[in-house]
């Protein structure tokens, strides 16, 4: 039977009430996060476009002191071996308008405890040397390392993680949770090692990312014959038909236990899922993970020491839909509440 009285004192409660109004405790501490500005905030379709909303402070980029996390963009994309077009990925992912503030299966707003800036781009001294770009990169996360700002960045094509591995494990080799089609272990191509399939290979070889300490999730394709080094010096590769035939929380635990409680980097290549999910990439490859498989593997690593992260390979040209850069934005929050939980573990 309707319950009229019900409906009485839902009226008399909810008529009238403002947006951060709020009755269940837990949602009530997000809501006075989320308008504690008033309630009139501004459209998401207004304003400058940054990643994820956050606040564009270019000018502290010489130093970052008083930032938590930095997100910045990488858009380059001068290491391709197939379709160009990884270089607009930042821009694109700027673009999108509705993710976070508040991440519902961790129950966080990441920018609520923590200071969260849009850095800007990295400054590229030219957009046609390669090796010149890697270093550029690499003097620009360093210099938000030397800060304690963790790092946070939309590339670009992969090989841009290979400079950031070098900023981050300069003093201590760190693990990694890698989400992607390719192993990216490969080695010299057509005179060059530095191209986005390798970047992983010389980040060992560097003495800054430990193989042991490394799961790459995702795998699958007609390149694994390039990937010897992957198994070779100790990683983890989980395929894209195994994540289906094992269960997401047996790869999460699996993650756990590689990774380990040191500090671990998460890189996440957006064509680890599959094109259905992802078009806009320039390596697509079918039978790849989902969207939901990849966030739930990705939360899983809530409470690992991630001290950085990136979203590589978005070119948006191949897709219409802008899903690409829309699943990217939000792979690119996942991160960022991963380094909020860390952080705040640190504080302890």
């Amino acid at each position: 039977m309707f319950d009229h009285r019900k409906l009485e004192r839902l009226r008399a409660r909810y008529s009238h009430s403002r947006g951060d109004e709020v009755a269940n405790p837990a949602f009530a501490k997000v809501a006075s996060e989320v308008f504690k500005d008033g309630d009139v905030r501004q459209a998401p379709y207004a304003g400058i476009a940054t990643l994820l909303k956050a606040p564009y402070r270019p000018e502290v980029a010489p130093d970052f002191i008083g930032i938590d996390m930095a997100l910045y963009g990488i858009p380059m994309d001068l290491g391709v071996t197939n379709r160009s077009g990884a270089r607009f990925g930042p821009r694109a992912v700027r673009g999108v308008e509705r993710v976070g503030p508040y991440e519902h299966v961790l129950g966080l707003v990441p920018s609520g405890d923590h200071v969260v800036v849009d850095v800007g781009d990295v400054p590229f001294r030219s957009r046609f040397d390669l090796a010149q770009a890697h270093e550029d990169i690499e003097r620009f996360v360093a210099a938000m390392v030397a800060a304690g700002t963790v790092p946070l960045g939309v590339g670009g094509d992969h090989s841009v993680t290979l400079p950031v591995l070098r900023a981050i494990g300069r003093d201590r080799p760190v693990g990694l949770i890698h989400i992607d089609a390719h192993c990216d272990t490969g080695g010299s191509f057509e005179g060059c090692k530095f191209h986005h399939g390798g970047p992983f290979r010389q980040a060992v070889l560097d003495g800054v990312l430990d193989p042991e300490r490394t799961i790459q999730i995702g795998i699958r394709g007609n390149s694994e014959y390039l990937w010897d080094f992957s198994y070779e010096s100790g990683m983890t590769v989980i395929h894209a038909e195994e994540v289906e035939l094992m269960g997401v929380r047996a790869v999460i635990d699996r993650m756990r236990r590689v990774v380990g409680d040191g500090p671990t980097y998460v890189s996440f290549d957006v064509d680890g899922l599959d094109p259905a999910f992802a078009p806009g990439t320039g390596t697509p490859e079918v039978g790849g993970l989902t969207s939901a498989q990849a966030l739930a593997i990705l939360r899983g690593a809530v409470g690992l020491d991630v001290v950085g992260g990136d979203v590589v390979e978005v070119a948006p040209q191949y897709d219409p839909t802008s899903n690409t850069a829309q699943v990217a934005a939000q792979v690119l929050f996942e991160i960022l509440c991963l380094t909020a939980v860390a952080r705040n573990r640190s504080r302890i």
